[in-house]
């Protein structure tokens, strides 16, 4: 099993995971480079979901020699991929290999930088949210590279479950994650699973993940 528990997020070990993000943390990795490696992290990531938190079933099957048993997922067809836009929009392609027939959402929301942090959280602006139907039998995974402050995914997670969503597995997904970030969102909507490739050390001063990877969205779209 590459999921290993940890105090507030289940940690994504799998050895071309952890190879991935490091290409990706690199400052000498450029543009087309880093959006690839978003897409392959999220496809990692999709299978190791699909390991180790959904179940199998038995089938029969019959190939071209003999009648045998086979197995296949179940819930694959009751997937809800929420992408928070627009670091996450290669990273949610590299799932979609995983989960070919997810339905997806979309919801756009980001720091209000101008305001600027107080007390190690901003001010979030949604600017556009579009989201499939969520019944109790999907299981959803919001997915956003960067974890940092958790206000972002917070505010996300609330448009996600407030038509009162109750589905039977919500995750959020993320390369890097902040201490504090992993703890707001855990503090803030407990039946979460929080799935990350790796806690880094902290937030610096202007709440960016130290060592993190950098602006995520700025790397993968070659905007300042």
């Amino acid at each position: 099993m590459t999921i290993e528990d940890r105090e507030n997020a289940a940690l994504i070990t799998h050895a071309l995971a952890r190879e991935t993000l490091s290409e990706l943390r690199d400052v000498r990795t450029e543009q087309v480079a880093f959006r690839k490696g978003l897409v392959k992290l999220g496809r990692i990531c999709g299978y190791e979901v699909i390991d180790g938190a959904m179940d199998t079933e038995y089938v029969a099957i019959e190939t071209p020699l003999a009648e045998t048993t086979g197995e296949r997922v179940k819930g694959l067809d009751k997937v809800v991929i929420v992408n928070v836009l627009r670091a996450a929009t290669p990273f949610v392609e590299g799932l979609l290999k995983a989960f070919p027939r997810a339905k997806q959402g979309v919801i756009s929301a980001g720091r209000n930088e101008d305001t600027g942090m107080t007390e190690g959280e901003f001010p979030i602006d949604i600017d556009y949210v579009k989201l499939p139907e969520i019944t109790p039998e999907d299981t959803v995974i919001v997915a956003d590279p960067m974890l940092a402050t958790g206000s972002t995914m917070c505010a996300v997670l609330e448009r996600v479950l407030e038509e009162e969503a109750n589905p039977e597995n919500l995750f959020v997904l993320s390369a890097v994650s902040a201490p504090a970030g992993l703890l707001n969102v855990a503090g803030a909507v407990p039946g979460a699973e929080l799935l990350t490739v790796s806690i880094d050390d902290r937030l610096d001063g202007d709440g960016f993940i130290v060592p993190g990877l950098g602006d995520a969205g700025d790397r993968a779209f070659r905007t300042a």
